[in-house]
């Protein structure tokens, strides 16, 4: 699964959802098997994580990804 850089959604709602949370970024990334480097630089809004990251921190943290179509407009109505 692919890095795309920036912080895309995903990675900020990960962030919010980590903010809010009572546990330290330590006890997180220990929990969620990710490095604390990865942690670091997400918090601090230096880069986005790439999706097997995200997908660990959601299922540790109880979060749900869902993805769904977007009402596209339409022209000349």
């Amino acid at each position: 699964m692919g890095y795309s850089p920036g912080m895309g959604q995903l990675s900020k709602a990960i962030a919010a959802a980590i903010k809010r949370s009572e546990q330290t970024p330590y006890a997180i990334a220990r929990g969620a098997n990710v490095a604390r480097s990865q942690l670091s630089r997400l918090l601090s809004g230096e880069r986005g994580l790439d999706t097997g990251t995200i997908e660990r921190l959601a299922k540790y943290l109880g979060l749900r990804i869902t993805i769904g179509p977007v009402k596209r407009a339409t022209k000349g109505r």
